[in-house]
C-alpha cells in the first residue's frame, strides 16, 4: 500500500531484465514515475469533454495575443470546441474525410490565425471567430497549389510552410501572411533514397553568432534536411546545411521542441538533433530512449504502421511523452523525466493524441477528453502499479 519507494537508478532500464525471463514477461516499472530521489504511483486523469462520436485523433490549441485559449478537437467527421468542460456540444466543422489533422499558428498584424491541413480536405482556417475552407478562390486564398493535398502545417521565421501529401515538395507563404500566392520547394532531388516529405519542424541551434532557427524537413524513409536562412527563394539567403541518415520516423507528429533541441521519434528510437548529428549520419550511442532500445524497438516494429505515435512534452513535471499505438484499447505511454533521465512506462491511458496546453496535459481516447496527472484515480477507477526491483542475495 505505499506509495513510495526510494527509486533506482536510471529509473525503468532493459539492461537491467532478468537473464531467465523473456523480455516480454519482465515488469519492470508501470505507472510509477521516478521523481529525482524516490519513486510515486502516476498521477490520475479525469474526464473534460465526452460524448465524442468516435475516437479523438486530433487536439489542437488555439492562443491569441489576447484572451484565453481555445480548445479544438477532432474525431470522426468533425471538429469540436472542447474548450469548456462537460458533455461535448454541437460540431464547429463537420462533413469532414477525417480526424487527422496538423496545425500551425501565426501572428500577422492582422491577428492570430490557427491552420488545419489533413491532405484530404481543404485547409480549415480559425481567426479567433470564424472558419474558413481555405481554397484558390476563398477568402483568404492560397494559390499556386491544390489545397486539399497539404498534410502538414509549419511557422518558419514569419512565414508558413506546408508539406504536400506524397510528394517532395514544401510549399511556402509570403511572410506574415495566411494567404497568398504558394511558392514550391522541391527535394526531390535534395533526398537521395526516395519516398515522400513526412514532416516539417524548426530546430533552434547556435549558428557561431548566436542563436538561429533551421528548417528541419524529414522524409518518409528517414533522411533529414536542415536549411538555413528566411527566404528559400533567394540563392544567398537560403543554404543546404546538410542532409543526413537518420530512421523512417514514426508518423507525422514525429518531433517535439525539446529545450532548444529537436527530438524526433523514428524506427531506431528518440534522438535530439543537437547531439545525435555528428557526421554524416545519427550516433546512435546518444539516443534520449537509450536505456529502454529493446522496448522502444519493439514497439516500433509491431505498430510502426498504426495511427497514434506522437512525442509530447510536458514541462510542467519534466516530462517526455513518447505515446505508443498498440491497438484494441491497449495504447501505452513511455515517459521520461528529463531532469534525470529516468524512464517509465505509463498504462491504462488509452491515448490516441496528446497536448500540452496552457490550462494543462490532455490526452484523447475512444471517446473523450481527459486531463492527465490530476488526483490519484483515473476517472473512478484505482491506478494499479507494478514494479520489479533488481533482486537480492541474503
Amino acid at each position: 500500500s505505499a506509495t513510495s519507494i526510494p527509486a533506482p537508478v536510471g529509473g525503468l532500464n532493459d539492461r537491467d531484465s532478468i537473464a531467465d525471463m523473456p523480455q516480454s514477461d519482465a515488469v519492470i516499472m508501470d505507472n510509477w514515475w521516478p521523481y529525482p530521489s524516490y519513486l510515486a504511483i502516476r498521477k490520475g486523469s479525469a474526464n473534460h469533454v465526452t460524448g465524442l462520436p468516435a475516437t479523438v485523433e486530433t487536439l489542437v490549441e488555439y492562443l491569441p495575443t489576447t484572451g484565453g485559449s481555445t480548445l479544438f478537437a477532432a474525431a470522426g467527421t468533425a471538429i469540436y470546441n472542447v474548450t469548456t468542460a462537460g458533455a461535448v456540444g454541437a460540431a464547429v466543422q463537420s462533413g469532414l474525410s477525417n480526424a487527422r489533422w496538423e496545425n500551425a499558428q501565426i501572428t500577422t498584424p492582422g491577428g492570430s490565425f490557427l491552420y488545419l491541413v489533413n491532405g484530404v480536405d481543404k485547409p480549415r482556417l480559425w481567426d479567433g471567430t470564424a472558419w474558413t475552407s481555405v481554397d484558390g478562390a476563398s477568402t483568404p486564398a492560397i494559390t499556386g497549389v491544390t489545397t486539399t493535398l497539404l498534410a502538414h502545417a509549419q511557422l518558419f521565421k514569419n512565414r508558413l510552410f506546408f508539406v504536400e501529401k506524397n510528394s517532395m515538395r514544401v510549399w511556402y507563404l509570403p511572410v506574415n501572411s495566411i494567404g497568398g500566392a504558394a511558392s514550391q520547394l522541391d527535394l526531390g532531388s535534395v533526398f537521395r533514397l526516395g519516398g515522400f516529405i513526412q514532416a516539417a519542424y524548426t530546430w533552434t541551434i547556435d549558428a557561431g553568432s548566436g542563436s538561429d532557427d533551421h528548417l528541419v524537413v524529414l522524409s518518409s524513409n528517414g533522411e533529414v534536411a536542415v536549411y538555413s536562412g528566411a527566404d528559400p527563394s533567394s540563392a544567398t539567403d537560403w543554404r543546404l546545411i546538410g542532409v543526413f541518415t537518420l530512421g523512417r520516423p514514426l508518423g507525422r507528429r514525429c518531433a517535439v521542441k525539446f529545450g532548444g533541441d529537436l527530438a524526433i521519434n523514428c524506427m531506431e528510437g528518440v534522438y535530439p538533433l543537437g547531439k545525435g548529428l555528428l557526421s554524416a549520419s545519427v550516433d546512435r550511442r546518444v539516443a534520449l530512449t537509450d536505456k529502454i532500445q529493446n522496448s522502444v524497438s519493439e514497439a516500433a516494429n509491431s505498430y510502426a504502421n498504426n495511427y497514434g505515435w506522437q512525442i509530447c512534452q510536458y514541462p510542467d513535471n519534466n516530462m517526455l511523452i513518447l505515446n505508443v499505438p498498440a491497438g484494441s484499447g491497449v495504447n501505452y505511454q513511455y515517459a521520461q523525466n528529463t531532469i534525470t533521465g529516468a524512464w517509465t512506462k505509463l498504462t491504462g491511458w488509452n491515448a490516441s493524441v496528446w497536448l500540452n496546453a496552457a490550462t494543462g496535459l490532455y490526452y484523447g481516447d475512444n471517446n473523450s477528453i481527459k486531463k492527465a496527472w490530476v488526483g490519484n484515480l483515473d476517472v473512478a477507477s484505482p491506478i494499479v502499479a507494478d514494479i520489479l526491483p533488481a533482486f537480492g542475495y541474503f
